[in-house]
């Protein structure tokens, strides 16, 4: 009888298959696609309940709410690369509680929090369609867990599209996989999830029943509106909202597209009517647009015969107008010029260096032969970018076809004889700064969404370049953590409470978060030390130091940092309690030139809670400026130990500021999400970190 059955699925299966092959030669009259990828209901380029294998445009995000009967969606879908999209989610059943304890959730309903990836194998031509390979939900409680590969292919106005799924995707069990055919253990899929949530359970992927889904997408004649008609592989007997009835297995639905949002409709399993809203951008082609001046001409340069007929006053000030440059320091000889200082207007490291180099060469005699504009970071040379001054002028002029200014100047470590010849008025005095804060967080059981903001006063005295004392208060002006219905959770734990006690923390109105003694200084040309004691950050005091390698413009640089801290006291900013740790790590940072505009960080030794691992960071640039990335920490703890979550994870965005306002502007903002904080694979928050502040040496963030 179970052979029976097998052999009926093969049929099925074959029929399936050949499916794919006749939509994929389907005739000559093919085309490239002329449907434009839009949002499913849990987010992710899809029809309406199930994926495609479609990519957007590399760098494409959209943010996506859904409400579908049962459920609703909130998501984020980003492309990350032409061959790979990511999609977080969370996920409220409005059929379940978040706990069945009022006191501790009231009446909110269940969340739950998601993970997909995708990976196209095979980019569509004129006879192949596209195929991908993707996982749902990998991660967690697996709400929809779920594996697939699918094929899309575009003819004319439509796109077609076919998928086989496993998982949730697969319920329906249209016919035996053949996985199974290898090996037993791929007929049964285990259920549950393993750890306390949060790991992949790669001993479920491509197990248990199978199901074919797939659709059709029609772009009509009236350009904003595409409709869908979809064929699903799940049967709602498993879902975490209660069994659904599901009258049929055909979805139809429709997406308006009006500028930058899609709005949907769609009717599923034959009796839920569901609705949508998703906004799309780009994260290369995010732009702002800017009033400001032009470079300055040089077509009518007339400089002056002599280093002594030098305008210095006009000359320093336009440095700072025109190119964004704080002058610090300044020697200017017949044959050279030197300007010691710090960018604070352009990201574009190009565009700084043309608007300076401009600046110069319209302000000094033909004699000089050699700018040098030399970047400051903390009171410190870090580079210095050597302009040719005869082939810039010709460049900027456009004296040749050829022209190009990039080639006209160079980067490197500033010299001995450079560093000498620093010698600014002011190294000492004191310094101050304002910040505006913004702490959020989602997923919470006494709120969904609780926030915190206020102003974060920064300053300190510096007693020359290299030793300071500084410090940090942040006050708050606006929260809902008074919502908060404990501040340590009753979980037993094995682990020291390094993290999960940062509520004590964060409700205090005034917490003075760091006051701290610090030494910087070159020891080397490519060598970076520091050293600093005090209170470090918001919950531990200490005492430490780092060393850094970082050539300019190297894609390697390596690090190490060690610390001895003790825990605060969050009943008294002074006081200290008596947990204490050594801490530190040996880090490697490396932008592959195989990834462009990425940067891995791995960074390896002891953490917060005595447990010993690695934490990896994964971040990725677009040519905006905006930089996503995600990070991980895997240490001895089991999961079990951990607590929820099995191991420390987080994903964040960092923003330029400049993308919202009318001027050039240097400043970023910095969304993190943790989906779990636990107290294992935690780092200490340094209040100084070598590789940022010399960024400008091989600038990812800059």
């Amino acid at each position: 009888m179970i052979n029976a059955q097998r052999k009926n699925k093969k049929k099925i299966l074959a029929l399936a298959i050949g499916s794919v092959i006749s939509a994929t030669s389907y005739s000559e009259a093919s085309s490239l696609v002329n449907v434009k990828p839009s949002q499913m209901v849990q987010g992710g380029n899809g029809l309406i309940q199930t994926p495609t294998a479609r990519m957007r445009d590399e760098g494409g995000m959209a943010i996506n709410y859904t409400d579908n009967g049962e459920y609703r969606f909130w998501s984020v879908n980003i492309q990350l690369f032409e061959w790979m999209e990511a999609t977080a989610r969370y996920t409220d059943v409005r059929t379940r509680l978040y706990s069945q304890s009022e006191s501790f959730s009231g009446d909110q309903t269940l969340k739950d929090k998601g993970l997909d990836v995708k990976f196209r194998l095979w980019e569509e031509s004129y006879y192949l369609p596209d195929i991908s390979v993707g996982f749902r939900d990998f991660g967690g409680t697996g709400f929809f867990e779920s594996e697939y590969i699918n094929a899309s292919k575009s003819v004319g106005p439509f796109d077609f599209h076919l998928g086989l799924g496993w998982g949730y995707l697969g319920t329906h069990d249209d016919f035996t996989s053949p996985f199974c055919e290898i090996k037993d253990s791929f007929c049964e899929r285990p259920s549950g999830f393993s750890g306390r949530g949060g790991k992949v359970d790669y001993d479920q992927f491509f197990k248990g029943p199978m199901a074919v889904f797939g659709g059709i997408e029609y772009q009509t004649p009236w350009e904003p509106l595409t409709l869908k008609l979809e064929y699903e592989g799940n049967n709602y007997v498993n879902d975490r909202a209660g069994e659904l009835q599901q009258d049929s297995r055909w979805n139809i639905g429709a997406v308006y597209r009006y500028k930058d949002i899609d709005l949907s409709l769609n009717y599923q399993r034959g009796n839920t009517i569901g609705f949508g809203l998703t906004y799309r951008f780009n994260m290369h082609t995010a732009s702002q647009a800017k009033f400001d001046e032009e470079p300055r001409d040089l077509m009518r340069r007339r400089a002056p015969s002599s280093v002594e007929e030098v305008n210095k006053s006009r000359l320093y000030n336009d440095l700072y107008r025109d190119g964004g440059f704080v002058l610090h320091d300044a020697n200017l000889e017949e044959d050279k010029a030197i300007f010691y200082g710090t960018q604070t207007k352009y990201r574009n490291q190009d565009e700084a260096i043309e608007r300076i180099g401009r600046v110069a060469a319209s302000e000094l005699p033909d004699s000089a032969e050699t700018y040098h504009i030399v970047d400051n970071r903390g009171g410190r040379p870090l580079v210095d970018t050597q302009i040719d001054a005869e082939a810039f002028i010709a460049a900027a002029r456009y004296e040749s076809v050829e022209s190009d200014i990039k080639q006209t100047y160079h980067r490197t470590s500033p010299s001995k004889e450079v560093i000498d010849a620093y010698d600014p008025e002011n190294t000492n005095g004191f310094f101050y700064s304002t910040d505006f804060f913004w702490v959020q967080t989602f997923g919470n059981p006494e709120e969904f969404y609780l926030y915190q903001t206020g102003l974060l006063l920064n300053g300190g005295y510096a007693f020359n370049s290299k030793f300071s004392v500084m410090g940090s208060a942040r006050v708050t002006v606006l929260d809902n953590f008074d919502k908060f219905n404990f501040l340590v959770d009753a979980e037993e734990v094995v682990l020291p409470r390094v993290r999960t006690r940062v509520r004590e923390y964060v409700n205090n109105d005034v917490w003075i978060d760091t006051g701290f003694a610090h030494y910087k200084d070159n020891i080397s040309e490519n060598v970076f030390g520091q050293a600093y004691a005090g209170y470090l950050e918001t919950m531990f005091a200490g005492i430490g130091g780092e060393i850094l390698y970082r050539p300019v413009d190297s894609n390697l640089a390596y690090g190490i940092d060690l610390n001895y801290v003790k825990q605060r006291d969050p009943s008294n900013q002074l006081r200290l309690e008596d947990y204490d740790a050594i801490t530190g790590h040996v880090s490697v940072y490396y932008k592959p030139e195989f990834l462009e505009g990425t940067q891995l960080s791995v960074s390896a030794g002891q953490f917060l809670a005595k447990d010993k691992g690695v934490n990896i960071d994964f971040a990725k640039r677009f040519d905006s400026g905006i930089i996503v990335g995600a990070f991980a920490a895997f240490t001895d703890v089991s999961a079990e130990d951990y607590g929820e979550g099995s191991f420390t994870k987080g994903f964040y965005i960092s923003i330029p500021t400049d993308l919202f306002l009318l001027k050039p502007s240097k400043g970023r903002g910095f969304i993190p999400w943790i989906p779990i904080g636990r107290d294992g694979g935690q780092m200490l928050t340094r209040p100084t970190r070598l590789i940022d502040m010399t960024e400008v040496r091989s600038p990812f963030y800059d």
